[in-house]
């Protein structure tokens, strides 16, 4: 416990100061920060400040970790403003959007669909198979290279403005939990918020938000009409797929009732990645240092102010009066006056607090704004970066790829193999056996049948187990067939032919076949000079 020496003074108060020494209690972290920019020396708050007792030491290792190694569960005061309420327009927009997207249907197919059990994804009307490999990385790999561009640009954008986790967290179930808990900092109201059944009543109303959330995320899984069929049907009809809903539904429960913003900062890797996809212009959360610095409230302000100066704290000109309302509005209980952190989702909150608090006192918003790291430092910001002109150059070629590929594909998709067993038999009439599979994915929507002809080989006759191949939608088949040709026809142990496919809608493919058979008695031997 510390002593009455080493206590912080109060919020927005700046700390009293003597002629003769003091003894105030720093935290190591404090004391490495302060001998690295000792221009903050003066600003660095004692462990036992009563905003937030949880120490430097502690909140370096995790912003929701207490001294004792226990979880600091974060209520962050909500914080009214021009980027809230922007927030607030896309939020409700995303989630109208996320909910729509299974039931929008293109070309007769859901918008987005990723059919695991049937092995189709569905995406903007296009069917992709297992086989589309090439397709799906060069999807995947386009992506990634967006994501990177776009946080070389925005910085976290994206976890602030569009995340599922942050989206649902912050606009459905902490509205929810101030609804019947009341606001942190503020006077509660009603019977729901001062009697404390509040805390019970908010799990039922988080509980069907999850399974109503838990349904819109198995419609990206799953038909919508098998959807419809679990949810209206009797769980005795299909208990594998009541036991799938009720699986994600404790999921989310436990994801937005418990874990929160551990996902965020623990879990989610793309915090972590924050330091190779960012450059010095990148567009993130600042708090200007410049202005700001030192921080507590100036003496002598204009208009009446008759508090008495403290002494030592004659030349305080920064903006920055310390009230910590930029740490208590944060989702993740940082502090965005440290500067860029792993934890931060750029979601703005610590600006519309800011803001507010600069508009009262009477001086410039913008203490905390949108910036970049050179821009803070008087550097012009320049969008003629490397990695800005690279990674768009990179897209596009990605992109203009896959989209060659998908134009390319057809009906079906025809892969020609050797059979099992020994490369070819010779049988008693002078004839060569081969064996073949041929493997054939249908990619339409509807049962088709393929036939399968073989050519180029005089006399050579084809066998297929089944002509035509009869294969539903989405389906592969491998269909063996045999090979005989005459033993003349090879040539140095070879020979060559063509296998032809043909199928619905005037499909045609055509593979070049290579037997395998005996040299011929007639053909020289070659020697050896």
């Amino acid at each position: 416990m510390s002593s009455p020496s080493s206590a912080a003074p109060a919020p927005g108060k700046p700390p009293a100061s003597s002629t003769t020494s003091a003894t105030v209690s720093v935290s190591p972290a404090d004391a490495a920060r302060a001998s690295t920019r000792p221009d903050r020396l003066s600003s660095i708050a004692p462990t036992t400040s009563p905003h937030n007792d949880q120490s430097d030491e502690a909140r370096s290792v995790l912003s929701t970790l207490n001294d004792d190694g226990s979880r600091r569960w974060i209520q962050p005061k909500l914080s009214e403003g021009r980027f809230l309420t922007r927030r607030r327009i896309v939020a409700y927009l995303l989630i109208a959007l996320f909910v729509a997207l299974p039931l929008i249907h293109v070309n007769g197919k859901p918008l987005i669909m990723l059919d695991v059990v049937a092995r189709r994804f569905h995406l903007f009307g296009a069917t992709f198979l297992p086989t589309d490999t090439l397709l799906l990385a060069l999807l995947l790999v386009g992506t990634g290279l967006t994501i990177f561009w776009l946080t070389a640009l925005f910085g976290r954008v994206w976890c602030g403005w569009a995340c599922p986790q942050t989206v649902y967290m912050e606009f459905l179930y902490r509205p929810i939990e101030r609804l019947f808990e009341g606001s942190p900092g503020r006077a509660r109201k009603g019977w729901l918020q001062t009697s404390g059944a509040g805390k019970l009543l908010k799990y039922p109303i988080y509980l069907a938000c999850s399974f109503a959330l838990a349904h819109t995320f198995l419609a990206y899984f799953v038909s919508w009409d098998q959807l419809r069929h679990w949810v209206f049907g009797s769980p005795l009809d299909h208990p594998v797929g009541f036991g799938v809903v009720m699986l994600v539904t404790g999921a989310m429960m436990f994801d937005f009732s418990y874990f929160r913003e551990q996902v965020c900062i623990v879990v989610c890797p793309y915090g972590r990645m924050q330091s190779v996809l960012l450059d010095r212009h990148s567009l993130i959360v600042r708090y200007d240092q410049k202005r700001g610095e030192p921080r507590g409230r100036k003496q002598g302000k204009p208009g009446g102010d008759l508090a008495l100066p403290v002494l030592g704290t004659a030349d305080r000109t920064g903006d920055c009066v310390d009230c910590h309302l930029c740490v208590t509005t944060c989702p993740t209980g940082i502090d965005i006056r440290n500067g860029l952190q792993m934890e931060c989702v750029n979601c703005t909150q610590c600006i519309d607090a800011c803001d507010a608090v600069m508009t009262k006192l009477g001086r410039p918003r913008g203490l905390i704004r949108y910036s970049s790291t050179a821009a803070m430092e008087g550097k012009p910001l320049s969008m003629l970066r490397p990695r800005v002109v690279l990674y768009p150059m990179l897209i596009a070629l990605v992109f203009t790829l896959f989209t060659l590929v998908l134009l390319n594909t057809g009906v079906a998709d025809v892969t020609v193999m050797r059979g099992l067993g020994p490369p070819f038999t010779m049988l008693e009439d002078g004839r060569v056996l081969n064996t073949v599979r041929v493997k054939i994915v249908n990619r339409t929507d509807a049962p088709a049948e393929f036939r399968i002809a073989l050519s180029g080989l005089d006399g050579a006759e084809f066998k297929p187990l089944a002509d035509p191949v009869l294969i539903k939608a989405g389906e592969m088949v491998t269909t063996p067939a045999q090979v005989l040709v005459s033993g003349s026809a090879f040539k140095r142990g070879h020979a060559e032919g063509q296998i032809l496919i043909s199928g619905p809608k005037n499909f045609s493919y055509t593979s070049t076949l290579s037997l395998m058979g005996p040299h011929t008695a007639a053909e020289p031997k070659e020697t050896r000079p």
